[in-house]
């Protein structure tokens, strides 16, 4: 008889919308087509599961999914027996009941942290916090960039499915994915882009700064599917499709513009140029986040290329539409370069652990 799957629990509250959703879904998964084991995804939203991941119905409390149990909770109906691992993403918090529980069944509890290139997680990767109120110790955990952390979530054959894609013919214009965050120098941006030389052609995610587009076309763009042109400007509005579907569009794109944790990491293995608009947090916090990873990610390019990108990523986050229709041309030029960088980043990145397998090892060994 074959011995039954190590149980674990991940806990999620969603902040980002998607974001949060989708990055703990793909870990979920992950762990359990690829690490075998048995996992139960605690969602409070699961509506915003819906609407990334095929077959969740947003109004069934527990279902299961892709082989992944899906469970709705609130802090005060949370019921369960802990599996051998509870992995808290983002130090979400955990139920009252749940971590009484915890304190009878003794798993390893990590608290999941969102991914920084800063460079004090090295330090503090895999540190254990014994809690003063329970018998019980929280381990930190960070994704990142360095062998030193937990690396990034990636499944076995992302690249060859992702190489398939990119052999299928372009389209002959400018393609460029926009998922963002509301963006007040977005309208002088499109301007930009509308009063270009070149055919520039942007897919928007439906929803995806809706005052802004309407600021900048003098009307709200149409539902999806739809299609608004305007010079050398042309938009499609797309509905919101699932991780499989969001890969496939950033491997077509010669510019991707994310947003949250989740696809700012499929936009690295895109091996593409990319701009991400990071969660705007107080006292400035995220430029922190930004400057620190565009210094690990530039280390290698010239001078030129790394001017031309930070000057546009940090125009982006600082909404700044004069700045952005000055830095754009500069970012345009160098996108064959940033290419070829983007290629070389993802290497890189390959060679550092998968985040799924090195947290079963983490768990493994401080598991009673």
């Amino acid at each position: 008889m074959t011995a039954a799957a190590p149980h674990w629990d991940v806990f999620c509250r969603v902040v980002d919308n998607y974001g949060d959703a989708g990055f703990c879904w793909r870990l979920a998964r992950l762990l359990v087509h690829a690490q075998r084991l048995d996992v139960t995804l605690w969602i409070d939203h699961v509506d915003a599961l819906a609407r990334i991941v095929d077959d969740v119905d947003p109004a069934v409390a527990g279902q299961r999914v892709d082989g992944v149990h899906v469970r709705r909770f609130d802090d005060a109906a949370v019921d369960a027996r802990p599996g051998v691992a509870v992995i808290e993403a983002f130090g979400c918090g955990l139920p009252a009941r749940f971590l009484d529980a915890m304190e009878r069944e003794r798993p390893v509890w990590v608290n999941l942290e969102y991914l920084s290139a800063e460079a004090w997680v090295d330090g503090v990767h895999g540190l254990p916090s014994p809690q003063p109120q329970r018998p019980l110790t929280r381990w930190f955990y960070f994704p990142g960039f360095t062998h030193a952390t937990g690396g990034l979530l990636h499944e076995r054959g992302l690249a060859a499915l992702r190489d398939a894609c990119v052999d299928e013919p372009g389209t002959g214009a400018l393609d460029v994915s926009l998922f963002c965050y509301a963006n007040r120098g977005l309208p002088a941006l499109l301007e930009t882009w509308a009063q270009g030389g070149e055919t520039l052609r942007l897919q928007v995610a439906e929803g995806v700064a809706t005052g802004d587009f309407a600021h900048w076309l003098g009307r709200p763009l149409p539902p999806a599917p739809s299609r608004v042109a305007r010079g050398a400007l042309q938009v499609s509005v797309l509905a919101l499709v699932t991780q499989p579907a969001y890969d496939h569009r950033l491997w077509r794109c010669d510019l991707n513009i994310v947003r949250g944790e989740d696809s700012f990491v499929r936009a690295q293995w895109a091996r593409k140029p990319m701009v991400w608009h990071a969660y705007r947090q107080a006292e400035r916090a995220h430029r922190t986040k930004i400057d620190a990873f565009l210094a690990r990610y530039l280390e290698d390019s010239s001078a030129n290329d790394a001017a031309s990108l930070r000057a546009f990523w940090h125009a982006f986050d600082d909404e700044d539409g004069d700045g952005l229709a000055l830095a754009w041309p500069s970012l345009r030029a160098a996108l064959a370069s940033l290419d070829a960088h983007a290629a070389h980043w993802a290497d890189r990145l390959q060679a550092l652990p998968e985040l799924s397998s090195a947290l079963v090892s983490f768990v493994e060994m401080r598991h009673n």
